[in-house]
């Protein structure tokens, strides 16, 4: 059984970490619209973010011991920017097709029941069959 001090030392410890720790405001940072397409010719090209714009000052700042800001999300998309294979996907993404609801269903049934087709014996760095 917890007794009243036990209780008064919990509720401190509780609200002394929740001012350790503050809560984050995620509602400045940014989607993936900050990654700008420009087209050439035929050609696109993924454009990464300016990351100046997205400066945040930290949540940590005090009077004598002022923190970096932070670009929460720049690396991320600068990444994604320059990682991207067709850039023009970002303005006009391709239609998934997907795999049939069906073929998916069959092959989840013969995986239950142990009724999967083994896998031939062959290797795939073979490059003549001498």
């Amino acid at each position: 059984m917890r007794t009243p001090h036990s209780l008064i030392i919990f509720g401190l410890c509780l609200t002394l970490s929740a001012c350790a720790f503050p809560r984050k405001d995620f509602s400045s940072v940014p989607d993936a619209s900050v990654i700008t397409v420009r087209q050439t010719g035929s050609l696109y090209e993924a454009i990464p973010p300016e990351c100046a714009g997205m400066l945040q000052p930290s949540q940590y700042n005090k009077a004598d011991d002022l923190r970096m800001s932070i670009a929460f999300g720049c690396a991320t998309y600068t990444n994604l920017a320059e990682q991207v294979a067709q850039p023009r996907d970002l303005i006009h993404p391709a239609t998934y097709r997907g795999q049939s609801a069906e073929a998916a269903a069959q092959a989840a049934t013969r995986y239950r029941e142990n009724k999967v087709t083994p896998l031939k014996e062959t290797q795939s760095t073979n490059i003549d069959s001498k």
